[in-house]
């Protein structure tokens, strides 16, 4: 047990905890959308035996991995089997492909449903664990493994809204994850047999690998996947950039008749609506008042469409939309006050603004938690972006 004192340790169960939670977010969805058909009483059921499924296997996929890294140029080909996952991970999420998967009204079928898309989807996941446990963990590889994925499964099984709001908020979280899987890939590479042990293919020339050779080859594994990441990256951009162009449609000037009114199903949101309702009352003309309702979904993570139907996905974000427009519909109704609804699918902050701009609102009004400075700065805020991102006034309920 002495080796729980060593900075080693942590420093690799830091890594797997990281990796699992920027590799794993698709799981969790994975995982909603194959229990949502399942009776209320039997839902919590299938997630819980569906995720103990899930983590067994992929503790018993990375036992293995760990033993073919042990075979001549596997870890060179893992190694750059971690560059690409790591460049995919710096380039923009699409949606495209969709697989068959739907949810079931069984308990086992959604059990099933689970285990088999973890099982798919979690092949990036060992493959980076095993290199990390391997790189970094010395003999205690198992342990490490199964120390960090019983801690980040929790996480991305019950915090995956939060993980996806703080990767949506900071992008940098995503870059020091790509990063990090370029790190782990260099030192694998570095460390294959192939190229050190005189013993293995003694024909090829063999490298003195030291700490300071493993930090080069990581550092260089790591500015790899930056760099490759950053000009796909680019060109993605370059070909989308004509159709976002069109969106930009310049907002009205005058008087504030054009109100979208942005919600999400809480507390804020709803203070927001009664606000709106209050403001409609002292309009001299409240009926010449245009009130747009906005509910935005974020974006699923992109392998998650490779195993999802399309229709599946499309129900799933409709239900969510819903739950959280309701309590704003029908206050509204109940206040006579015609509305045009909005559902979309986004970063919430840049899409409030870009509903914004095509509707020529005059005006965007939103609840806010009220977060403090420290939190504001840890999570960060819808009304933080779309303060950022919105052509027009920006009116935060709290």
């Amino acid at each position: 047990m002495d080796y729980l004192f060593l900075p080693e340790f942590w420093v690799a169960v830091g890594q797997i905890i990281l990796i699992d939670i920027l590799l794993g977010g698709d799981n969790a969805v994975v995982i909603a959308l194959a229990c949502r058909k399942l009776p209320p009483t039997q839902r919590t059921k299938g997630i819980l035996w569906g995720t103990a499924g899930a983590i067994v296997l992929r503790v018993i996929l990375i036992f293995f991995a760990l033993q073919l890294l042990a075979i001549p140029a596997l870890k060179l080909i893992g190694a750059l089997l971690l560059v690409w996952i790591g460049v995919k991970l710096l380039l923009p999420e699409e949606e495209d492909g969709h697989g068959s998967i739907e949810g079931s009204d069984r308990l086992w079928g959604a059990v099933k449903t689970v285990i088999i898309a973890d099982f798919v989807m979690s092949l990036d996941n060992v493959i980076a664990i095993a290199g990390a446990a391997e790189a970094s963990g010395g003999d205690h590889g198992m342990v490490l493994v199964v120390f960090g994925v019983l801690i980040s499964i929790p996480i991305i099984i019950w915090g995956s809204q939060m993980v996806i709001k703080l990767m949506d908020r900071f992008p940098l979280i995503i870059t020091g994850g790509g990063m990090l899987l370029g790190w782990i890939a260099g030192t694998m590479a570095i460390t294959d047999p192939a190229l050190v042990n005189p013993e293995v293919l003694p024909q090829l020339p063999k490298l003195a690998v030291g700490d300071t050779e493993r930090y080069i080859a990581g550092a260089l594994g790591a500015l790899l996947v930056l760099a490759l990441g950053k000009f796909f990256a680019a060109q993605a951009t370059k070909t989308a950039r004509p159709a976002a162009a069109v969106a930009r449609a310049a907002a009205p000037t005058g008087r504030m008749r054009r109100i979208l009114l942005a919600v999400d199903g809480s507390a804020p949101s709803m203070r927001a609506v009664q606000h709106v309702l209050a403001m409609q009352r002292e309009f001299s003309d409240p009926a010449d008042v245009e009130l747009h309702l906005l509910n935005v979904q974020y974006q699923v993570p992109g392998d998650v469409a490779r195993f999802v139907t399309k229709e599946a996905l499309q129900e799933y974000r409709a239900e969510q939309a819903d739950q959280a427009l309701a309590g704003a519909r029908a206050a509204l109704r109940d206040a006579g006050l015609p509305f045009k609804e909005h559902q979309r699918v986004g970063s919430p902050g840049a899409t409030i603004a870009e509903v914004a701009r095509a509707e020529q609102c005059d005006l965007v009004v939103l609840g806010t938690r009220g977060q403090g400075m420290a939190s504001s700065a840890l999570l960060g805020s819808v009304a933080q972006s779309a303060l950022e991102h919105s052509p027009v006034p920006v009116l935060l309920v709290k």
